[in-house]
């Protein structure tokens, strides 16, 4: 099982990274979108294999982690949105655009945070807890594993001193 997991995860991850830098070069939304479903088909593969639930727990499970990945999309694509940004503004980086940069990374995290929050109940009301933290160690370690590409990825701001 753990191979599975590793295994799905690198796949996500390189279709991540391919995902970045094809994003920047405007590729047709067709193919944005083909790229985007295995994405999340993948992920939902990783979850179905991992939860170990039962038909009636995955019946409910389901529609609510349906919903709870529209609204983590939606947090990522803001995510690459800040990305960008700082990959335009890298080369002439502002204390103001810094700022702002940082400004909206921390309003993403917390976010983020928010974001698990607010769907507990919903979760803990289809699973056990026990099962409800297995989803969400789940979903931290692929947060973890994008993360750690897109931190090996984005180069530091450049000081006045460099």
């Amino acid at each position: 099982m753990k191979r599975k997991i590793t295994l799905l995860l690198v796949m996500m991850l390189a279709m991540t990274v391919w995902i970045f830098p094809a994003a920047a070069e405007e590729k047709p939304a067709e193919t944005m979108q083909f790229v985007i479903e295995k994405l999340q088909a993948d992920k939902r593969l990783l979850v179905a294999e991992n939860m170990q639930m039962t038909e009636a727990e995955a019946k409910a499970f389901w529609p609510v982690y349906e919903q709870y990945q529209i609204e983590l999309f939606l947090l990522r694509a803001r995510t690459l949105r800040l990305i960008d940004s700082y990959a335009k503004a890298y080369a002439d980086m502002t204390e103001d655009k810094a700022r702002m940069l940082l400004d909206e990374m921390l309003a993403i995290e917390s976010i983020g945070m928010t974001l698990r929050q607010v769907y507990l109940p919903d979760f803990r009301k289809v699973l056990p807890d026990v099962k409800v933290v297995r989803f969400y160690q789940i979903e931290n370690k692929i947060n973890a594993a994008l993360m750690y590409q897109l931190a090996a990825d984005i180069p530091l701001i450049k000081t006045t001193n460099q």
